[in-house]
Formats: structure tokens, sequence, C-alpha cells
């Protein structure tokens, strides 16, 4: 998939379509809750898989049962792609099956 910054419109529009994402330090950000350690861990290795297979690579954070993710597109200059887009949807998806 072609790497192409996201306009202003589109972000806002994808924006609400991710709860609790927000742009944050010019990255798209959220912070994910869990129940436990584990289940933190578990969803960050389902999440690194589809990360990899989009040679799209998050910066993430745990602390217990909290992951922080930003993502944004360092190949074009720091700016929110379509992949940044696409990968928040994922990490969406694996989170609905998580949810404490």
């Amino acid at each position: 998939m072609k790497r192409s910054p996201v306009p202003q419109t589109e972000l806002i529009e994808a924006l609400q379509t991710l709860p609790g994402w927000q742009v944050q330090d010019g990255k798209l950000h959220k912070e994910y809750h869990f129940a436990t350690f584990s289940m933190a861990m578990g969803w960050m290795m389902s999440a690194s898989i589809e990360a990899d297979k989009m040679d799209h690579h998050p910066e993430w954070r745990n602390v217990y049962n909290r992951v922080t993710v930003d993502l944004v597109t360092h190949s074009l200059g720091n700016q929110i792609s379509n992949l940044d887009v696409e990968l928040a949807k994922k990490l969406e998806a694996l989170w609905d099956g998580r949810k404490p």
C-alpha cells in the first residue's frame, strides 16, 4: 500500500469512526486499558502481527494493563498517513474482542 498524507478533512472523518482516538502532538493517539497485564500483552502480540503485515509499526508503550499507541509515518516527514488510519482501524478491530 502506498503511503500518502491524510488531508485534514479526511482525518476528521476518520476520527469519527475511531472511538477514543485523537490527534496529539501531530500523531494519532489512543490509550487502551485492559483487565490484566497478560491481556494487554496478548493484544500487543496480535497487533504486532497486523502491523508487521502492513510494514507499518506503531510507537507504543505498555505499563501494566495500559497500552499507549501513537501512529505517524516517519517516511513522510512525521505526518499522519493513510497507513496510520488503516492501522488504527485494525487495532480497534482487535480491541473489540478484548475489552475488559
